[in-house]
């Protein structure tokens, strides 16, 4: 794992757009799991981030020591367990081919495993924000991190498109998902604004009655279309995103932190506690649809 101080940062504003959409009716909850520990000796809650595997067999979990667990057809590459840490992890990002992944620290600490390149990070640097995610680029040579403040940092092969830093937001960024169709990204608010950054704006949550803040962004499998997730479990759907359920109405305790997709149809919901919420799983590399 290789560790330097060496970046690459742009400044640059985009205009906002801004758009509101209807809500699917609410689905069953298919399948309610546990994880099973594996090459990791388990979480240390709360549990901060899951990612899926690109097959949509298994996934990841990470907890804010850096802990990882898998399950499914996740393998397990390695992790910070008992390794010091500045800052806590805040995510887990899969690489394009399942075959690594990356920890992200709040103070911009990028921590590779497996396949999973280390093209830089921004410890060390000034930041007027935490970082709250990364978005790797479809090459999976390269990422985006983005902090709270909306500002974007390129490394790698990732092309920097834009920024919200200086711009006034109405809460913070919670999270980037990647356009893998225009090489661009999305930024989401805690009010469940979308960002539209050289990718195409596909709808937001902006203007809704949330019950509890958004805290992530999922991006489809063909890069047109993404969901939503709130605190509470709540899922909301734009573009080509099918609404399979969600946790909105269901007793929160505790709540929802994370969320991941299948392979062609469905996503999982983890809380932090770790317990994962499995909605229209689909079996690894078939075709399966929404019922």
């Amino acid at each position: 794992m290789l560790y330097t101080r060496i970046i690459r940062r742009a400044t640059a504003v985009i205009p906002v757009l801004v758009a509101i959409i209807a809500l699917a009716a609410p689905a069953a909850i298919r399948a309610d799991a546990a994880p099973a520990a594996s090459g990791a000796g388990g979480l240390a809650p709360p549990v901060v981030g899951i990612a899926g595997t690109p097959d949509g067999g298994g996934y990841w979990l990470t907890d804010t020591l850096g802990d990882v667990i898998t399950n499914g057809d996740a393998g397990f590459f390695g992790s910070m367990t008992n390794h010091p840490l500045n800052s806590p992890i805040a995510h887990i990002v899969s690489t394009p081919d399942g075959k690594g992944y990356w920890l992200v620290g709040g103070d911009g600490g990028i921590f590779a495993f497996g396949d999973a390149g280390y093209y830089g990070s921004m410890v060390g640097q000034h930041l007027n924000a935490a970082v709250v995610g990364l978005a790797p680029t479809k090459s999976g040579k390269g990422y985006w991190l983005v902090a709270a403040d909306g500002g974007v940092f390129a490394f790698g092969d990732a092309e920097f498109r834009g920024s919200m830093a200086g711009v006034h937001l109405n809460k913070p960024i919670v999270g980037i998902g990647p356009d893998y169709g225009t090489g661009g990204y999305w930024l989401v608010a805690a009010d469940g604004g979308v960002f539209a950054i050289g990718a195409p704006f596909l709808g937001s949550a902006a203007g809704m009655s949330l019950t509890l803040p958004v805290n992530g962004l999922v991006v489809t499998g063909d890069s047109i279309g993404y969901w939503l997730v709130a605190f509470d479990g709540g899922v909301f759907t734009f573009g080509d995103a099918v609404f399979e359920g969600s946790l909105a109405g269901q007793p929160l305790n505790p709540p929802v932190v994370g969320m991941a997709a299948h392979l062609v149809t469905g996503y999982w919901l983890v809380r932090s506690g770790g317990r994962v919420f499995s909605f229209n799983p689909c079996p690894p590399m078939t075709k399966c649809s929404a019922s």
